[in-house]
């Protein structure tokens, strides 16, 4: 235990047989139960995790028929630690990217009861640009920027940080089956976290790459699909929380900002058809662009103001 707090520690796992005992090894003593969740891996990451169980009583394994993804195996791991009602649940990727030493500094605001949830943050630690891949950062960064939009969450940065823990609150309050699957699982669980009015915090921590990890991340497929994830949970979050549950302005103001989006997207067609094919530009349609695109921006800008200042009782 952890000042008298239970804590669990969720680890994904798919194909992780040289990486998963290094995990297990390293977790902090006042960890009371390590799940492993074995995402229907195909070498011996089983066989490891069951050798690592002969000799702690703390390690569980649950298993996964068919791979259901990283956020499917989290997931799981929640609803065995809200059953077994687990005070802070933790999850650490079973491929040694997460510095154990780290582990007190994500829990310590859950814990204390300062947040319902906490999560890592490597792009402000130290020197973050030259130990983290260029374009992982690049990719992270731009992410972090449309999830701050979308879960209404506007200081948290790191958005695709899997390092993260969770008072039983909240687990209790969210159906874990509900949360998306992939890899934009941590952005899906900030937006319905922030439907709920839940706080979350930022924790800096250390980066770590290249200990014999392999990433199944492509960032040309994974940015499109999880900012469609995000778009979708944007306006979701919006109904639920600013029409349904208490009624906001503010839904206006991004209902006129996207209408006028759209209209601007004929308009600027038109006027480069007109240039190109003519030479010329029609006065009218560019007065019309302009007026569309600046207004979509003023009230793109209103409706992020107000929200920023209505979510701010959800920041530590």
């Amino acid at each position: 235990m952890y000042q008298e707090k239970k804590i669990c520690v969720v680890v994904p796992a798919h194909n992780e047989e040289t990486q998963i005992s290094m995990v297990i090894k390293t977790m902090p003593e006042y960890v009371d139960a390590i799940v492993v969740i074995d995402d229907a891996s195909v070498d011996q990451t089983v066989d490891t995790v069951r050798n690592e169980m002969q000799k702690s009583k703390k390690v569980h394994l649950i298993t996964h028929s068919s791979n259901q993804g990283v956020g499917g195996a989290i997931a799981t791991g929640y609803k065995w630690a809200r059953d077994q009602e687990m005070d802070v649940t933790a999850v650490m990727a079973g491929d040694g990217q997460m510095d154990s030493d780290d582990l007190v500094k994500i829990i310590d605001p859950v814990v204390n009861g300062d947040v319902d949830y906490s999560k890592g943050n490597r792009l402000f630690f130290g020197d973050a640009w030259r130990m983290i891949p260029h374009y992982r950062y690049l990719g992270n960064s731009f992410l972090s920027l449309l999830t701050k939009i979308a879960s209404g969450y506007w200081h948290v940065a790191d958005s695709q940080s899997g390092y993260t823990a969770i008072s039983l609150t909240a687990l209790k309050r969210i159906d874990p089956d509900t949360i998306y699957k992939y890899y934009g699982m941590p952005n899906d669980l900030l937006i319905k976290l922030n439907q709920h009015d839940f706080k979350v915090c930022d924790v800096n921590i250390k980066p770590v790459y290249h200990v014999g990890e392999k990433s199944g991340i492509r960032l040309s497929k994974v940015i499109p699909r999880i900012s469609w994830l995000l778009f979708k949970g944007f306006w979701k979050r919006l109904f639920v929380k600013y029409v349904i549950r208490d009624f906001h302005p503010l839904v206006f103001f991004y209902s006129l900002s996207f209408f006028l989006f759209i209209v601007s997207i004929p308009l600027a067609v038109r006027l480069l058809y007109i240039w190109f094919s003519r030479g010329d530009i029609p006065d009218m349609n560019a007065l019309a662009l302009f007026f569309t695109l600046i207004s979509g921006l003023q009230t793109a800008f209103f409706g992020m103001w107000f929200d920023m200042e209505y979510n701010k009782n959800t920041n530590k």
